[in-house]
């Protein structure tokens, strides 16, 4: 069952998928759709769920699951990644790869593989300061507070050189 985003407990389970470019406003519409009719369905061994989901930015894809309802199950979760990888067939896009990193300039997101982001670190173009989205995190809670962060807060900090 579909429920408010916004109502979920802060306990409740997420599941960050970025896609990797911005989506148009015809195609957030159509994923928006697509994802109500599979919340609506999905389920727990024949129980649901108290689940929802929301698009941010144009680019990211969030799932989320009230598990204090009903647990996810490893077939439920088997269920999700099958709507993830038929929405990338759908619209052309790959949200299932985590090699590609997301952070902010200004207002701009920029999407950039792991080579790449590490590159611009070298480059100086990007430092601990530049915001990322920590794709990592596992609950609204989470994703509330940890998921738009400098970079030196995050597991990205593995990649910026230690000040001198």
């Amino acid at each position: 069952m579909i429920v408010p985003f916004n109502t979920l407990p802060t306990e409740a389970r997420v599941w960050i998928y970025q896609a990797n470019r911005e989506l148009t406003e015809t195609e957030i519409e159509e994923i928006s759709k697509k994802a109500e009719v599979f919340i609506e369905s999905w389920t727990r061994h024949g129980e649901d769920l108290k689940a929802s989901y929301e698009i941010k930015y144009n680019q990211f894809l969030v799932l989320a699951v009230d598990e204090s309802f009903n647990d996810v199950s490893g077939c439920s979760i088997d269920s999700s990644v099958r709507f993830i990888k038929s929405t990338e067939q759908s619209f052309g896009i790959d949200l299932m790869n985590k090699l590609n990193i997301a952070f902010k300039i200004g207002e701009n997101i920029n999407t950039v593989s792991l080579s790449a982001f590490q590159q611009y670190i070298k480059e100086e173009k990007i430092d601990g300061d530049t915001i990322v989205f920590n794709n990592m995190v596992q609950s609204v809670g989470e994703y509330q507070t940890n998921w738009e962060v400098p970079a030196n807060q995050s597991w990205h900090q593995r990649f910026i050189p230690v000040a001198k």
